[in-house]
């Protein structure tokens, strides 16, 4: 069998950007990862389902049960150790990590974001809220962004983009879904892969 990096998908809810990663597994357009486990911060959260549906190990750390952050994290690297996970993928992971964490995984972590970083990004922009922003502004072109993760949110090096016209008369949930099905869905998937590709190359 080829090798593969052991990826881990960090998912809070109903987990459409994990559905477009185990659909790129299947179809040979994330060949160079396999996805061995889906860590969740929110119990009942629908991607769990959804892993549990295509064979993936399921896990649930749940923050209001941790004493603090470290313990929050602690939990998390426990189970990334346990299943030897090489590349770490955020999707739709609705909490920050620390600098700890991240260091620790250095682009060894990716995330998407719902725009073109550096517009709407950072504390506070997350799910409808960047495209809230995105249409008070009147951009005529937003898109989505696949980023290392580092600690300053949507801060790390950019690694594919993807634009996606706004149309007139656009809502923000019209908005969203575009920007997903037309940008999301596609550039995650190719980004895991591209990573997984130069971790096993040795070249990140």
């Amino acid at each position: 069998m080829k090798n593969k990096v052991k990826t881990a998908v960090l998912v809070s809810g109903g987990g459409t950007n994990l559905q477009a990663l185990i659909d790129a597994e299947k179809s040979g357009v994330l060949d160079h990862g396999k996805i061995v486990a889906v860590i969740s911060n929110k119990p009942g959260a629908y991607a769990l389902t959804r892993a549990e549906n295509a064979g993936i190990k399921t896990y649930t750390v749940n923050k209001k049960e941790c004493k603090d952050q470290s313990e929050f994290e602690e939990k998390i690297e426990k189970i990334l150790e346990e299943n030897k996970i090489g590349l770490i993928i955020l999707a739709g992971f609705m909490s920050i990590l620390s600098e700890n964490f991240t260091k620790n995984h250095d682009k060894r972590i990716i995330n998407v974001h719902p725009s073109l970083i550096p517009s709407f990004c950072g504390a506070g922009f997350y799910g409808l809220k960047v495209h809230e922003a995105a249409l008070a502004k009147g951009v005529k072109v937003t898109g989505a962004t696949v980023h290392f993760v580092n600690e300053i949110p949507d801060g790390g090096e950019i690694i594919m983009q993807k634009a996606v016209k706004v149309h007139e008369g656009d809502t923000p949930e019209k908005l969203q879904k575009r920007v997903m099905k037309q940008a999301e869905w596609k550039i995650l998937p190719q980004s895991a892969e591209l990573i997984c590709k130069k971790i096993l190359n040795g070249e990140v």
